[in-house]
């Protein structure tokens, strides 16, 4: 029960910090994805290798400017987000892209109703033992064969945020094992297709990026 209470707290914090910079983080990050070549490499190859059969769900969408670029490709997208006021943001910018309010731990979908996944620094606010929860609930939501992919920073620290642009925040920033999150991706019913690493691109924050593509077995 401690546990249970703890997360929830944890995740309260999580959903208020973005809810105060909503507006901001859309307005700065809206056209992100223009300097992230490799980002939208990853993005379109789900896409094509998904075939456009089904649904792809933005895991931690924010802004909806991830989904609304799955949609731009000719996806069918639905973004989930833990924070109402980064779902209404998302749907203010992007109406015609739909949008859910949930939590990565519970998704607001149903079994086996998306033919692909991403999570794009979604799992970063997650504490440890969430990780495997969390890629077990994408397991559930997932199609068999399936794509999820993921991306996080790299490295074992653990960065606290309580200012963001001006806002008051209560944030922690989650640095991640790459083998360790291949590891429980495994564990929860997924098989690693591809793993790529790069170095910051000179407009992001200063830390190294880990992406892994898996597949729903």
């Amino acid at each position: 029960m401690l546990t249970r209470m703890a997360d929830h707290r944890n995740h309260d914090a999580v959903r208020r910090s973005y809810d105060t910079v909503a507006e901001e983080y859309a307005t700065r990050l809206h056209d992100e994805l223009d300097a992230k070549p490799l980002d939208r490499a990853l993005l379109a190859a789900l896409v094509e290798q998904t075939g456009l059969d089904g649904p792809i769900a933005d895991l931690g969408c924010g802004p909806g400017h991830v989904a609304a670029h799955l949609t731009a490709l000719g996806a069918r997208t639905v973004g989930v987000d833990l924070s109402p006021g980064m779902v209404a943001e998302a749907r203010r910018r992007h109406p015609a892209v739909e949008f859910r309010q949930g939590d990565l731990l519970d998704l607001p979908a149903e079994d086996g109703e998306f033919a692909a996944a991403v999570a794009l620094y979604t799992i970063i606010h997650l504490a440890p033992d969430e990780l495997l929860p969390a890629f077990t609930e994408a397991h559930r939501v997932l199609r068999p064969s399936g794509l999820l992919l993921v991306s996080f920073h790299r490295g074992t620290e653990i960065r606290h945020l309580d200012d963001w642009w001006g806002h008051d925040v209560n944030l922690d920033f989650h640095f991640l094992s790459t083998d360790a999150v291949a590891d429980l991706l495994t564990e929860a019913g997924f098989t690693l297709e591809a793993r790529l690493e790069r170095p910051p691109h000179p407009q992001e924050a200063p830390t190294p990026r880990s992406y892994l593509l898996t597949r729903r077995l």
